[in-house]
């Protein structure tokens, strides 16, 4: 199965699943649940779902084991999407090709909407029931990971970060603070979650831990040379907001050819790091190709 078959597999798994835990959209109050559904079924490519399935089956897992905290992982995601494109965050009025949420069920809708998407993924993350073949210790602590990389020393932390410094001069250590936090933070912990919640070695999750770590800055650099590069019907958004809200991002301060060199060396080392699982780590592998590669 090449990389493109197993994503899509994934995906189509990853949103039935969804699809059976997130109440239909006539549920009542019906404004919150269609809003809900409205941007979780949008188009997302399931990354982070993925990433927590591919990472258990590196390390021996059953992929039906871990889908129910995948799920969850997709709706905090989408929570975070929800709430960026809010006009008092980063103001956009698209998302994968449709209307922002705020734009579509209005502000208070939308953050409402955002704040049930997270606090229903921390119901499924600790409905052990849904996973029976998990030891209950691990889905705590795998839970514990999330809450850390999605808080104040996280995605949010990152996001605080990136709106105050909007129009200031760009330097290397802030940039790095807020792409590790704002989008890295989130990969890495649905890598090291799925390897957690499958009963790994402690060498097996360090070796998943560096690669996390590449692939989560890579993915941002490579979003960021995007909203330079990028067609607004490609990506699903307006591009060039970056510049237009004076964003700190790569090309600002490595410009476009370095910038593209650092994403090349991120994902060159996220593939050493798997080194230690042979035939097994394959599916990573080509996940970190497949993200720069279907990109530039």
């Amino acid at each position: 199965m090449n990389i493109k078959e197993y994503l899509n597999e994934m995906k189509t798994l990853v949103d039935n699943a969804l699809d059976r835990y997130i109440p239909s959209k006539n549920t009542y109050p019906p404004d919150i649940y269609n809003s809900m559904r409205y941007s979780l079924f949008a188009g997302g490519k399931r990354l982070r779902p993925i990433l927590v399935i591919a990472s258990a089956e590196t390390v021996g897992g059953k992929r039906e084991d871990v889908l129910p905290f995948a799920c969850a992982i997709e709706m905090i995601h989408t929570y975070t999407l929800i709430h960026d494109d809010l006009p008092a965050i980063d103001n956009d009025d698209f998302r994968r090709g449709k209307p922002a949420n705020h734009k579509e069920f209005g502000e208070a809708v939308a953050i409402l909407a955002g704040d049930a998407l997270l606090t229903m993924a921390f119901q499924m993350m600790s409905e052990v029931r849904l996973m029976p073949g998990i030891n209950p210790a691990a889905i705590l602590r795998a839970m514990n990971e999330i809450a850390r990389a999605v808080g104040a020393s996280g995605t949010i932390g990152g996001q605080v970060v990136d709106i105050q410094y909007s129009g200031k001069k760009p330097d290397i250590p802030t940039l790095e603070y807020i792409h590790t936090h704002k989008t890295g933070e989130m990969i890495l912990s649905a890598v090291r979650a799925g390897a957690i919640l499958s009963d790994c070695e402690d060498d097996e999750l360090n070796a998943l831990t560096k690669y996390g770590e590449n692939i989560g800055l890579a993915f941002q650099v490579v979003d960021d040379i995007l909203d330079v590069e990028g067609e607004s019907e490609v990506m699903g958004k307006t591009t060039g907001s970056d510049e237009r809200m004076k964003k700190i991002t790569y090309p600002s301060v490595f410009g476009l050819a370095e910038s593209k060199k650092i994403a090349g060396r991120l994902i060159d080392n996220s593939i050493k790091s798997l080194e230690m699982f042979g035939e097994k780590g394959e599916i990573l592998k080509d996940i970190s190709e497949y993200i720069i590669a279907r990109r530039f």
